[in-house]
């Protein structure tokens, strides 16, 4: 069929990307019209946060053709996000951000479904994120970027060498923003904007109260000092508190859009996917580089860690003596955690006698009976003729049991 004959989307722009061949593309792309029907239909994604970057990451994959989108969110909106998060109005403060974000982007693109989930990221399931085929970040806090990170790597399984198994790979596209200083007037606006509804949350900032503009006065101070910044007065934060840098707004739009031209490269193939961090930097002009983080093999996150097999009668004490003689270990006096649990300490002592009835029970069952899982151990390792303590992750695979399939065996969890 020739490229004339093509019924054009609602995008002649992102046809372009997805109905023609090109030099950039991944090797299995195939470009056509069976292409941008199958993004449309069985991609899914998650956005996780719904302020500044939230909004307009919704507004962005909408548009880019995505119409399965859902958004989790466990604030409400507040008057002081209005002047950055696009999609609020002054009557939507008090709301859920997540359904009224889902809402008006639904009622500006036509197609598109956004179900919102009004609660915390962790009150969800472990599956409820395995469903979605890209996850994409809109977040201010690493705690939380952190657990997401956490609930990706943890679908992770892995080949005989020890490679993440393609198939069990969750793409997370992570978008954040920083504004730095160059004024006054930005220390003040910092203050005023964002500070203030870090600390004082669901609780309206009043410019005419001496109290409150006090306080934005006294934390732009701080600010501008932290950065080198002179000339913060508290005559000068009365002139400014009401105004807005539209530089947040600004960043928080330029992100997005690369955050969601990733997510559309991840999940079509239509160009070569970025490697793998960019920064935006507009203090001086307009500056963009990108830069390759090398993956640290033995991190505890994303890292393989060390495959362990155990036959499910193995007690605790006998799995941490396995850890002297272990190749790849040679680890002592082990301590054994579990899902933030722990199973054995070694000291301090009060958690070590809280702990020591587990050490003759089967790790199995301390385990929860599952047939494999992560377990993270602290102890000493020699190397070198000396001695240094070291934490290490390893995957634990239980023999003979229901649902652990030969690559299981050989990968791990």
């Amino acid at each position: 069929m020739s490229h004339s004959t093509v019924q054009p989307s609602r995008s002649r722009d992102l046809d372009k990307l997805l109905l023609r061949p090109g030099n950039l593309v991944a090797p299995t792309f195939e470009p056509g019209t069976q292409l941008r029907d199958d993004l449309q239909e069985y991609v899914r994604i998650l956005v996780v946060g719904a302020g500044g970057l939230g909004c307009e990451l919704l507004k962005d994959l909408a548009l880019s053709g995505f119409k399965n989108l859902e958004v989790i969110d466990m604030d409400r909106i507040e008057v002081s996000n209005l002047n950055r998060q696009f999609l609020f109005r002054l009557e939507d403060v008090g709301k859920p951000k997540a359904e009224v974000a889902a809402k008006r982007v639904m009622e500006r693109v036509s197609g598109v479904n956004i179900v919102p989930h009004f609660c915390r990221i962790e009150d969800k399931e472990l599956d409820f994120y395995n469903d979605f085929s890209i996850i994409v970040l809109g977040l201010d806090s690493i705690e939380a970027r952190s657990y997401i990170n956490a609930v990706a790597c943890s679908f992770l399984e892995y080949d005989s060498d020890d490679n993440p198994r393609e198939e069990t790979i969750k793409p997370m596209v992570d978008g954040g923003t920083e504004e730095t200083p160059r004024t006054p007037p930005h220390c003040i606006e910092y203050a005023h904007l964002i500070k203030w509804d870090e600390v004082h949350s669901g609780r309206d900032f009043d410019p005419d109260d001496p109290e409150h503009m006090t306080w934005v006065y006294t934390e732009a101070v701080k600010r501008a000092e932290l950065f080198g910044i002179q000339g913060v007065t508290y005559s000068l934060t009365q002139g400014v508190v009401k105004n807005i840098i539209p530089a947040i707004a600004s960043t928080n739009a330029i992100i997005s859009a690369a955050c969601a031209l990733e997510t559309l490269k991840i999940a079509s193939g239509c160009s070569k996917t970025l490697s793998n961090y960019l920064t935006y930097n507009g203090v001086e002009g307009l500056h963009i580089k990108v830069t390759e983080f090398v993956k640290d093999k033995d991190c505890l996150v994303c890292g393989p860690g060390v495959l362990i097999e155990l036959d499910t009668s193995v007690t605790l004490q006998k799995f941490i003596d396995m850890l002297e003689e272990h190749p790849k270990l040679f680890l002592s006096k082990a301590s054994v955690t579990h899902l933030g649990k722990n199973l054995y300490m070694q000291a301090p002592p009060v958690l070590e006698e809280m702990t020591r009835s587990n050490l003759s029970l089967p790790l199995f069952e301390l385990m929860g009976k599952v047939p494999k899982d992560v377990v993270h151990v602290t102890g000493i390792t020699s190397q070198n003729d000396s001695k240094r303590s070291c934490l290490r992750k390893l995957r634990v695979v239980f023999k003979a049991i229901d649902g652990v399939t030969d690559m299981d065996m050989a990968g791990g969890a």
